[in-house]
């Protein structure tokens, strides 16, 4: 509606329009990761209230992240087919939908709808496929810096909301901890409307850093949801899809659901309250913004083999040493800074083997479903610590085995290094 004068009043300051869809859709993600958030927030005090236990929330979680996997590889099916501003506004309504629904649930089955479907379809759809779409249609050069940025959103939404809502819930009833978000996904859904379009020829503009004027095709002959799932049935015959779904698996297993989901349980276990705990997120997010940015300058420069054996191995012993060390402010800063800058380091590394191996067509197609094991990863530690806590009444052996399955993706890595480098050299 009000884009083609933003774009008129940015053209006379020299400022490509590009940068407004890159910032709409960096706020956009920050709030759908913050909406993401927002359940590890509101255990200990659904729990409080209702007599329920840590596990009956998790498993919520764990549907969340179930659903989100199923809808992951389709994202960028639907914003090709309905445009990025329905999927966008669709997500934004569904985000609304689910926290209120979630903070006026009485029963734990009210839980799976309000937080697993609402939210799972609601980040599934919307997620890295926003970041890839606005990246890859209004970018030819800085995709790589674009693409960077917007993963780096994830980390902006738990950075920014995680102690704002811990914080609510101890000033206020923990019902309107939720409005931060909430105001912030209808302002996002406002402003999509309002100035976001969908390819740049719709506003006469090639893509940055490109001389032509790139006309989409007005409609697809094939089904994007049978393409889909034909680069899957292609991809599974290929050993990189296997490796690559089995550590990205891991990373999710041991970040979002795992650490994003039971470390202000396991801070609460240990007499550290909701808002000193909520602290130490928002330093793991600060160093996990500066460790993603980091990671993608360092994925074109050195050889992401090496780069992802090392994140998984530095993470297997960041989850080793939490559990059994002194849980003072030093220590749980210390492993808040490295396990931050590891947190979701193993994007950029990924993204780009899998580049590397299926090409630039096909490649963000299958990364939509390697992403999907990421997050059927992280439903399945949501799910399967809430209820190994609740039967030893400890998280200790829960990270101790983390961080030796962190160390097993370490080892599927080197390893398939290793059978590739050989398979070149008796090829060569």
């Amino acid at each position: 509606m009000f884009a083609l004068p933003l774009k008129n009043f940015l053209d006379r300051h020299n400022i490509y329009y590009g940068w407004v869809m890159a910032f709409l859709a960096f706020i956009t993600i920050t709030f759908t990761s913050a909406a993401l958030s927002i359940p590890q927030v509101l255990i200990l005090p659904m729990t409080t209230s209702f007599g329920w236990q840590i596990s009956d929330v998790t498993t919520a979680i764990g549907v969340m992240f179930l659903i989100l996997a199923l809808f992951a590889p389709f994202g960028g099916a639907l914003m090709l087919r309905l445009g990025i501003t329905k999927v966008a506004v669709t997500s934004c309504t569904l985000i609304i939908l689910g926290l209120i629904l979630t903070v006026n649930a009485t029963q734990t089955w009210h839980l799976y709808f309000s937080i697993g479907v609402c939210l799972g379809i609601a980040s599934g759809i919307l997620g890295l496929g926003l970041a890839a779409t606005v990246a890859t249609r209004w970018f030819e050069t800085r995709r790589g810096l674009v693409v960077g940025i917007l993963t780096s959103a994830f980390a902006a939404g738990q950075l920014a909301f995680v102690p704002i809502t811990a914080w609510l819930t101890t000033r206020f009833e923990w019902q309107f901890s939720i409005l931060p978000i909430l105001i912030g996904a209808c302002l996002c859904a406002v402003l999509f409307f309002l100035f976001v379009k969908n390819w740049p020829s719709d506003l006469d503009v090639p893509p940055y850093g490109s001389d032509e004027l790139f006309m989409p095709p007005n409609s697809s002959k094939d089904n994007p949801f049978l393409t889909s799932i034909s680069c899957l049935i292609e991809a599974i015959k290929h050993p990189a899809f296997w490796v690559l779904a089995i550590t990205f698996f891991i990373c999710g297993l041991t970040s979002n659901g795992l650490i994003s989901q039971h470390f202000i349980p396991f801070c609460s276990d240990n007499n550290i309250g909701i808002v000193v705990a909520s602290s130490y997120l928002a330093v793991m997010g600060i160093f996990n913004f500066i460790g993603t940015m980091s990671s993608g300058w360092l994925s074109d420069r050195y050889d992401n083999y090496k780069l992802l054996a090392f994140y998984y191995g530095f993470r297997g012993l960041s989850l080793l040493y939490l559990p059994y060390s002194e849980l003072d402010v030093f220590a749980l800063s210390l492993w808040a800074i490295f396990f931050g800058l590891d947190f979701i380091a193993t994007v950029p590394p990924t993204v780009r083997l899998t580049g590397k191996f299926f090409g630039p067509v096909k490649g963000p197609v299958i990364f939509g479903w390697i992403f999907a094991s990421h997050q059927i990863g992280a439903a399945i530690a949501a799910y399967g610590a809430g209820e190994a806590r609740d039967a030893i009444m400890t998280y200790g052996p829960i990270f101790f085995t983390a961080g030796l399955i962190c160390f097993m993706a370490t080892a599927l890595i080197i390893l398939f290094r290793a059978s590739t480098l050989s398979t070149r050299s008796y090829s060569q």
